[in-house]
């Protein structure tokens, strides 16, 4: 708070934008060190004491969607069932590699080998088990590549061919991936595994808005008709089958994804999971070639039964409905921001990920097990992305209210926003972002007597004022008359 000495007036401190990026760095260097105390309240003389010196900040992002404020997120027990579960526990004490991302790529790699026969049907809509995998760690030090390794080591043993002719690391674009999969006679194989180990620069064409390239990998997730591009060749490619897995930096990420891919729904096709190193094994693993091949072994015998019958058709048995019907609401429910636009698509990932597993058990039958362990993978990557889109909203003028409302210990009044844009953005629209703010569970507001019409206080929402899924639990005042 800052006093005026003349007339005694207490009014809140409007922080500057470099008081912003200094509060945020000081953030994020707790966040490096979760083990060392959390900043208290300072002293109302200097509401933004610089940094202490034995905390090294993380590196700035301007437009970040806000980088990872908390430990990684816990992947489930129930998600390691069956087929997936022993490859992980096979692989996982042999390498450096996080289990989260050899389970992920091995799902999205088993989705990819059985092609279009198994599906789920929603409605009228048709569900293959094809996955879009999204891998957000730090580079190198979060050994996504090393996941990778691991399961191609595996999966050239379940299917060699597949592996050297059905993936491809080459850059994602529109037109090659339509050429790579086009219409011909004879038929070709419509499978394709697109990995793409520098996920940044498929961002920063995304972000141009040049090309096809986004509407094409949505259609590709869909139906796996991809449209016609080049009118002059008249190339098309239909019933494909592609997945994606991606390894991205989260810097990388909070640079180039830009706000309309979150909201097209590009970003709710991908499932995102936060990775990081799991062990420390200066000479490496020693996974023998026995326990390898007694895995691959199993895998082939479940990728033989899928390929047994042209179609498959996946369906509940009752236990798994009643749990579908219970966690059906939560799953569907509507949240706002980046972290929302990222999620929205809940029901058919899970849906997908339930058959996966269900495909690994060698049954068309969704069975209590397989949407157990379905509903812990989402609920990892969920996690994931509250962590990596955390309150960010994509709308400039409410992140740039809630950047300046987190950097203040007091809180912001509604006259004390506005100053913010010095004139240049509309009441209303200031009006919408707040909202959309508190709607996000970023800010609560409260009401601050001051001897005659109370001020109306917006303040941050903090560590530990969320509940498990991220949502707040701190109720809000209805706001008073504005000042």
């Amino acid at each position: 708070m800052l006093r005026n000495e003349r007339t005694g007036v207490v009014r809140p401190y409007v922080p500057t934008l470099a008081d912003i990026q200094r509060r945020g760095a000081e953030l994020l260097g707790l966040a490096a060190q979760p083990q060392r105390q959390q900043h208290t309240q300072p002293p109302e003389t200097d509401p933004f004491p610089p940094a202490s010196p034995d905390r090294v900040p993380l590196p700035e992002s301007p437009r970040t969607p806000s980088l990872c404020p908390a430990p990684k997120p816990n992947l489930g027990e129930a998600a390691l069932h069956g087929l997936a579960g022993l490859a992980v526990r096979t692989i996982a004490p042999h390498t450096e590699a996080d289990p989260a991302s050899i389970l992920l790529q091995l799902l999205a790699i088993f989705g990819n080998l059985v092609g279009r026969g198994p599906h789920c049907m929603v409605d009228a809509t048709r569900h293959g088990l094809n996955l879009f995998v999204v891998l957000v760690g730090d580079s190198s030090k979060a050994r996504k590549g090393t996941s990778w390794s691991q399961i191609a080591r595996l999966f050239a043993e379940v299917d060699h061919h597949w592996l050297s002719t059905r993936v491809t690391a080459a850059r994602l674009t529109a037109s090659g991936l339509v050429y790579a999969l086009r219409d011909q006679q004879p038929p070709t194989d419509r499978r394709l595994l697109a990995l793409s180990e520098e996920f940044a620069s498929v961002l920063r064409a995304l972000k141009s808005g040049n090309g096809h390239l986004s509407p094409l990998l949505r259609c590709a997730w869909d139906s796996g008709h991809l449209p016609t591009l080049d009118m002059h060749q008249h190339l098309q490619a239909t019933a494909t089958h592609i997945s994606l897995i991606a390894h991205v930096t989260q810097q990388e990420l909070a640079q180039n994804l830009h706000r309309t891919e979150a909201h097209n729904g590009f970003a709710n096709r991908c499932l995102w999971g936060w990775v990081q190193r799991s062990n420390c094994l200066p000479e490496g693993g020693s996974l023998s070639a026995n326990e390898l091949t007694t895995v691959a072994r199993e895998l082939r015998r479940a990728l033989d039964w899928t390929t047994s019958a042209p179609e498959i058709l996946f369906r509940r048995d009752a236990a798994a409905r009643e749990l579908w019907q219970d966690r059906y609401s939560a799953l569907s429910q509507l949240r706002v921001g980046l972290r929302g636009a990222a999620t929205s698509r809940a029901e058919a990932q899970v849906l997908r990920l339930s058959a996966i597993y269900a495909a690994l058990d060698s049954t068309s039958v969704i069975g209590l097990p397989h949407l157990q362990a379905a509903l812990a993978v989402w609920d990892y990557c969920y996690a994931s992305a509250s962590l990596l889109f955390g309150m960010s909203t994509g709308d400039p003028v409410a992140d740039r209210i809630r950047q300046a409302i987190e950097a203040s210990y007091t809180g912001l009044s509604k006259n004390h926003i506005r100053r913010l844009f010095h004139g240049h953005v509309e009441s209303n629209r200031i009006d919408a972002a707040l909202e959309k703010l508190v709607a996000l569970g970023a800010l609560s507001v409260h009401n601050e007597p001051t001897g005659g019409r109370p001020s109306t206080l917006w303040s941050a929402i903090k560590e530990g004022e969320h509940d498990e899924n991220g949502e707040s639990v701190v109720e809000e005042e209805e706001p008073a008359e504005d000042e």
